[in-house]
């Protein structure tokens, strides 16, 4: 049951964040920074994606993803057709892998540390997914301030 209601947050979440890359008026704006702001909405959707796919597709579901985290801050100008398509694969990947993990699977010691600490699976799966809405807030307001 666990695994289903991560499931429907998640899938939930990735099509919010979706929708935030959509609703930006002018596409190159995804990828602004400014003043104190030092990552783009674009990068933050590329480190978004690949955590969730290094966590719950490769971690969880056995995906055989490969992270490359200083890449998920560094790529620029992907387009919004590129991110679109990245966001729906990686739905495709959550929709996979999370019946992988049975409701006693959450007990279990999580295959890596989070936050330099061991943890139970429940635990790290609950906090990467907080961690998702926090960058998604981000972006949000990016959006809204490079929108006016």
């Amino acid at each position: 049951m666990f695994s289903n209601w991560l499931q429907e947050m998640l899938v939930n979440d990735l099509t919010k964040l979706k929708n935030e890359i959509n609703l930006y008026e002018d596409e190159k704006d995804i990828w602004l920074t400014r003043g104190e702001i030092k990552n783009s909405a674009g990068n933050l959707c590329l480190h978004l994606l690949g955590n969730i796919n290094y966590t719950f597709g490769n971690l969880i579901g056995h995906t055989g993803y490969l992270r490359n985290r200083d890449l998920e801050f560094s790529d620029k100008n992907v387009s919004r057709a590129d991110l679109n398509n990245r966001i729906d694969a990686t739905i495709e990947v959550v929709k996979k892998s999370l019946p992988n993990l049975k409701d006693e699977g959450i007990y279990e010691r999580f295959p890596s540390n989070v936050s330099g600490r061991e943890r139970e699976t429940g635990y790290a799966l609950i906090y990467f997914t907080n961690h998702f809405n926090y960058h998604l807030g981000q972006i949000n307001y990016h959006r809204r301030l490079i929108n006016n």
